[in-house]
């Protein structure tokens, strides 16, 4: 089970590393992790969902603990859930990667998160040792629930609905829980809405269901240009996340938004805290002090930001990888409640998106770079030394983020894959891409050092 529990979630391919047997397992470790009297289930669109998610089922009756089954859901739709029938629940999913792979969410009752520090090494332990053990003979009862109503009705009570106004909008759900959720959101409201690629299907037939990266972001451009629409609004497979393109075609960085929704968070709600994690631009802490807020910073991860959330009462948390995460929301993160605040921030002003957006542009940043090394922890520690010994401020919250006076960056082994991310932040988009260039010949240079 090495290969699929991660930081803070279980995920890999499916069959050679995520299998019924070893979710069966699971499912039993977490019944008596959670000790709860109920367990809620939901899936996302990949095929081998139906198998792994009635695997883990089986292990939680196996415990005597009852199932909800919610069906196919969005992970943020699964989190609202737990939150409001306040019960664990296990969310099927493997976000924004590939179609082989899948994998699970888990969280206790109230949406509470359970990450590697919080629980997840404890339930590996536990279905290692149960994966070979025969299964009880539970009497629990297992039933299905449709709550989609219910998380629409939640959804929309974020925003004034008598302040909307029928703004143009694009969404690319790229075939994954977007074309669920959005269509059965966006109903209630004024919006013209065109839906990209809605259908629901695992394997990905258009393109991969992660927009964080700009090749998946084309056909969302061209439609937003061609209809002439206000916003373009890309999904990633579970729809818990979401980036914006501008009128212009232009990405939004989640930064961006980060700054843009905690200003109006800070305007309905004045001297709050708000979270941002530590490869946000600059601009967000910038931002929420300009408000009169307290920003925090964070290490990146939805376990750690609820915890944090959860510890320091903030009404709002920000993550460059587009999760957006609200008090008010059972400290979960949502990508439909942040495409709403959007919509009701244009449908309140008469500026476009980039005309609301120009007082935030103030860095220009590089984007997520990844890069594949052998020893990715040991090549961080290396930079880190080097970065020292030059006299550059360093700080190891999470990875190694190191500060130039006029630039920074951070560079922190993935948590999910065997990659090196680089994230670069300069005053200028040519001084960035000079930066860059300089940052990964010391990722090179040390990979190779490193053993």
């Amino acid at each position: 089970m090495d290969a699929v529990f991660k930081a803070y979630d279980v995920r890999g391919t499916v069959p050679d590393q995520l299998d019924a047997a070893m979710c069966r397992a699971i499912g039993r470790a977490f019944a008596r992790f959670a000790g709860a009297p109920e367990i809620l289930i939901a899936r996302d669109m990949r095929a081998s969902g139906v198998e792994l998610s009635a695997a883990f089922a089986e292990g939680v009756l196996a415990e005597g603990v009852a199932v909800t089954d919610l069906g196919l859901a969005s992970t943020d739709f699964l989190y609202y859930a737990a939150g409001h029938l306040d019960a664990p629940g296990a969310m099927f999913t493997a976000s924004h990667n590939p179609a082989q792979y899948n994998g699970m969410k888990l969280c206790l009752s109230g949406a509470r998160p359970i990450g590697g520090d919080t629980g997840l090494g404890e339930i590996k332990a536990m279905a290692e040792e149960l994966l070979d053990q025969p299964l009880g003979e539970g009497t629990a009862t297992r039933r299905s629930l449709d709550l989609l109503p219910d998380w629409a009705d939640h959804v929309i009570s974020f925003v004034d609905q008598a302040t909307l106004r029928p703004l143009i909008v694009v969404a690319d759900t790229a075939n994954g829980m977007g074309g669920l959720v959005v269509p059965t959101v966006f109903s209630h409201l004024p919006f013209k809405v065109d839906i990209l690629f809605p259908e629901l299907d695992g394997t990905f037939p258009n393109h991969p269901a992660d927009p964080i990266q700009p090749e998946n972001l084309v056909d969302l451009q061209r439609a937003v240009l061609a209809q002439g629409a206000d916003v373009g609004l890309a999904f990633d497979g579970d729809a818990d996340r979401v980036f914006l393109v501008d009128e212009k075609a232009q990405p939004v960085s989640g930064s961006l938004t980060t700054a843009l929704v905690a200003a109006s968070m800070l305007r309905k709600h004045p001297g709050e805290t708000i979270l941002y994690n530590l490869i946000c631009s600059h601009v967000v802490p910038e931002v929420v002090t300009e408000m009169g807020g307290r920003p925090i910073r964070t290490q990146v991860g939805h376990s750690i930001i609820k915890a944090v959330m959860a510890e320091t009462g903030a009404i709002f948390g920000g993550e460059h990888s587009g999760h957006y995460y609200y008090r008010d929301n059972f400290r979960a993160d949502s990508g439909i409640i942040t495409a709403l605040l959007v919509l009701e921030l244009l449908s309140q002003s008469d500026q476009t998106l980039s005309e609301l957006l120009a007082p935030y542009q103030r860095y220009a940043d590089s984007g997520e770079i990844n890069t594949e090394v052998s020893s990715p922890k040991a090549t961080v520690a290396a930079i880190a030394g080097h970065e020292r010994r030059a006299g550059a401020s360093v700080d190891q919250l999470d990875g190694l983020t190191v500060e130039h006076g006029d630039w920074w960056y951070n560079v922190r082994p993935s948590n999910t894959e065997p990659l090196l991310r680089l994230n670069v932040e300069a005053r200028t988009a040519e001084a960035c891409a000079a930066h860059v260039a300089e940052v990964k010949d010391l990722i090179a240079t040390f990979a190779q050092s490193t053993p």
